[in-house]
């Protein structure tokens, strides 16, 4: 029984993991926005529809900033096997994406204003929401590339066969030509190899 309960391991490297996020929340905040606008033409007030749109702002710019801030640690590693430009390139595309989502968050928060000032502000910030699809298309496209074009992910092949991550003691037997449980065989034999022996001394006797 164990007192503590088992934590969950966080993928290593983190970044691929993490860089879905604002890819998704990218295309997901224009149609949040529009929603928000047609709710409030409908009656809803203004505060709680466009407040939604508000949080999934923040929550793009939050994980933009962290799929950031993790590309930069595998950045040399990464580098290092397929050009630092190629890579230099996507981070740029992270960046962007990071700055644009952070102004577009400031558009759509001042729509939480009242009055006329709220209503401009939630229609620009729902017109800059489409940029954010650009942004993150290139943020995919050149990700994308990086994995299945230049095979970035090969930076990595090597953690899984590394030191004490090699494979089990009968697979490894039989990648050396012994078959798999070959010492357990070999000493079964000598067993009965002298029960015999002992028998036939018996048998003598």
């Amino acid at each position: 029984m164990t007192l503590y309960p088992e934590l969950p391991v966080l993928p290593d490297p983190l970044h691929p993991a993490i860089v879905h996020f604002p890819v998704v929340l990218s295309v997901l905040v224009p149609v949040v926005a529009a929603g928000a606008l047609w709710a409030i033409k409908l009656g809803s007030r203004p505060l709680r529809a466009w407040g939604v749109t508000t949080a999934v702002a923040a929550a793009l710019a939050a994980s933009a900033w962290l799929a950031v801030e993790t590309g930069e640690q595998q950045e040399d590693r990464v580098g290092d096997m397929i050009g630092e430009t190629r890579v230099e390139q996507h981070a740029s595309a992270g960046e962007t994406l990071l700055f644009t989502s952070a102004g577009v968050l400031v558009v759509i928060a001042l729509g939480l204003m009242p009055g006329t000032a709220g209503r401009v502000a939630r229609y620009a910030g729902a017109v800059g929401t489409l940029t954010l699809v650009a942004s993150a298309y290139q943020v995919g496209h050149s990700g994308g590339e990086l994995v299945y074009k230049y095979n970035a992910g090969a930076a990595y092949a090597s953690d899984s066969t590394g030191a004490g991550g090699g494979l089990p003691v009968d697979a490894t037997a039989d990648s050396l030509g012994a078959p798999a449980g070959g010492m357990k065989g070999e000493q079964g034999e000598r067993g009965e190899r002298g029960e015999r022996g002992e028998k036939g001394e018996r048998g003598e006797r």
